[in-house]
Order: C-alpha cells, then structure tokens, then sequence
C-alpha cells in the first residue's frame, strides 16, 4: 500500500501544477518539466500526458467598442513527455519535453490604438536532469541538475491601418491592410536542486531552481503593397529582430503521509516575471514596443490524494497564483479547484486523468493615455487532462 500512495503522490503533484497553468495563470507559464520522475521506482519510466486548456474571458471596456463583450483567450494545449534510466543505483537521468510558456490571444476587431488581430508564442522546452542519490541518516538525499534547450516561435497579426490612420488623424489606409510578424529563436538554461525522502513515512522535501533566458529572436514582417508603398519601402518583406526576457523560477514542493492511505502535498513557486518588462521588436520602419512591466509571481497549491485500493487513487487540490499585472496589462489572479485519478491498468501501465476549474479574477489597465486603457470581466479556464505511465 505504502508503494501505491508513493507512486500516486509523485502523480499528484504534476496534476495539479498542469491544472494551475489554465489560461496564462503566472504570467505565461504553461507546463512544467516532468522531473519528478527521477523518484519514481523501476529501472525505465515514461510519461505521456496531454492538457487541453479552454479559457473564456471577455472585455468589460475597450478603446474599441466592438471588443466589448467578445472573448480573447484562445483553447490551446499543453503536450509532456518524460523518460527516465536508472544508469545505476545511485544515478539515474530523465528526458523531458514540454511548452512551458505561451499565450495565444484573437480579437474579434483590432485593438486600440496597435491594431493588433491576434497573437500567439509558445517555447517548447527539450531538457536532461540528473539526480546523485545518497543515503543520509533515516532517509535519501537527491542532488539534481540538468540543463535544457528552448525554442521560442511567435506570430502576430496586426490590422496596419489602426496605428497609420490614428498617427495621420485622417482614413489613409483601409481597413485590413493586415500585417504578419513571425519570430523564431533558441536559448540555453540549466536547473538544480536538492530533495531529501523518506520513504518509511512517504516525506518528500524538494527545492528546484531553473534558469530564465534572455531572447534575440530572428524573422520577417510582411506588409501589404499600399502599406509598403506609402512608407517609402522597396519590399512588402521586411526584416525583423525581437528581444524579450522569460524568467527564472524557483520551486518548493512538500509531501507526507498522514494516514493510512492519505498523504498531503504542497507547492510554493516563484517566478521573476519583472524581468519582462517589453517586448521590443524592431524592423526598417523602426522598433515597436509591447508594454508589460510585470511584477514577480508566486504560485501556491495544496493538495490531497487518497488511495481506495492498489488499482486507484484520486487527488484533490486547490490552487492560488498572484496576479503580475501593475496596470500595464491584463494578467490578473487566479484561483483552481482540480480533480484527478489514476488508474492502474492490467499490464505494465497506468491511465491517469483529471479536470480542473479556473476562476479568472477581473484587471484594467490604468498606465496608457486617457481613453486607451481597458478592463475585463471575471473569467474562467476548464481544464481537462489525460496521461499515461509506463513502467519496467
């Protein structure tokens, strides 16, 4: 019995971290690298789990009256893969892939005063992680570390007509003389920690830090003929750089047996989102800069998991991420309720599933001009997730 609860509370703690991404919660995070492998029993382990996230919010005020009302958070979903080798008995790495940052936003009418229609960007993070186990004292002490290779793409489609008509304060272009920016670039980051278990009372302490990374991504901006032609441009194809930050994060995750057949866990994460201050892009028509001046974030879940017997247990947990807006932008706080189960399957595997509910608390802008600033509504994010474990 002890072995099950192990193996479910290990799967609790990634559940709930999935659920807590809905509709962009922490800023832009997304998924979290399935590390939590390495403690997993059995010398071959992977991990397949999918979340499909569907978010609804819409604006309450807008400078552009036909937002008012409509929805701008697109569905989206959210793929991770581990594999884990015991190379011996005291080492053992896992492989891991996930998106972990990302947003995609369309607006049914371009925004007020940057025209935009819609954008999206996503970095699916590659990575390696090893741990050096120890026997210290009653229980094992895990020295972590790893590196990870991220790749960035971005796309935004902006109505070009919005920001030339408002700046020349005449109709000099028409409506829907749309321009399409694409971006693409790679970083380099590294994490490390330390956890201490004790496995005779199922504790678990884990400290985790992972590295930010700082981003000159490369493209192109295609421009309408009329538009290229009034600014005087010999191409509709212009090159275009972007530079940007994503932040670094550091991770406490807790859990414990508490009775027969229960345990506890508890997560408190922090991420230095302040250091995405703009998002700068720059092309021959000069740079154009996205405000967000956010501040840091912190995440908070806590969370319990019940074993009914050794084929399956269920989990429940509660999660609370701080909002990173300071007036600039509308990424507010957010509040999850999550709810999942695994099952054990006849042969090698287990089949594991959850939901979670996401309550999207209202924001405004309050730093643009007279006019410009915005506001939403409350929102709300469902969350549904389905993965699958192999053993050997």
């Amino acid at each position: 019995m002890a072995r099950s609860l192990l193996k479910a509370v290990v799967w609790a703690g990634l559940l709930t971290v999935g659920m807590a991404s809905a509709a962009g919660a922490g800023g832009f995070s997304r998924g979290t690298a399935p590390t939590d492998l390495l403690y997993e029993d059995g010398n071959f382990n992977m991990r397949f789990d999918a979340r499909a996230v569907i978010p609804h919010q819409t604006f309450k005020t807008s400078a552009n009256p036909a937002l008012v009302g409509t929805s701008f958070y697109d569905e989206y979903l959210i793929p991770s893969v581990g594999i884990k080798f015991n190379i011996s008995d005291n080492f053992r790495c896992v492989g891991t892939y996930t998106q972990n940052t990302g947003s995609d936003v369309t607006y049914d009418a371009p925004k007020i005063p940057s025209g935009k229609l819609d954008e999206s960007f996503a970095t699916d993070e590659f990575g390696v992680t090893c741990a050096v186990r120890l026997d210290v004292g009653p229980g094992v002490l895990s020295v972590l570390g790893g590196g990870f290779v991220e790749e960035l793409n971005y796309e935004r489609l902006t109505d070009l007509s919005v920001p030339v008509n408002l700046q020349a304060g005449a109709t000099v272009l028409p409506p829907g003389s749309n321009g399409t920016l694409e971006l693409s670039g790679q970083e380099y980051g590294w994490r490390a920690g330390l956890a201490y278990e004790i496995p005779e009372i199922r504790l678990r302490a884990e400290l985790l830090y992972r590295s930010g990374t700082e981003y000159g991504a490369d493209g192109a901006l295609s421009v309408p003929a009329d538009f290229a032609a009034l600014n005087g441009l010999p191409t509709t194809l212009l090159p275009a750089t972007g530079t940007g930050n994503l932040p670094q994060s550091v991770e406490l995750n807790l859990r414990s047996g508490i009775a027969e057949g229960w345990l506890a866990f508890a997560s408190v994460r922090w991420m230095d989102w302040s250091v995405l201050q703009t998002l700068t892009v720059t092309t021959a028509l000069g740079p154009v800069v996205d405000e967000y001046q956010w501040r840091d974030g912190w995440t908070v879940t806590g969370g319990i998991v019940h074993s009914f017997s050794e084929a399956f247990a269920a989990q429940a947990s509660l999660t609370w991420d701080s909002a990173v807006s300071t007036g600039w932008d509308l990424r507010g706080e957010t509040w999850t309720l999550a709810l999942g189960g695994r099952v054990r399957a006849p042969v090698g595997g287990e089949f594991r599933f959850g939901t979670g509910f996401s309550y999207l608390a209202p924001e405004e802008t309050t730093q643009y001009d007279p006019g410009f600033n915005e506001s939403t509504d409350e929102g709300y994010a469902i969350t549904l997730n389905v993965g699958y474990v192999i053993q050997w």
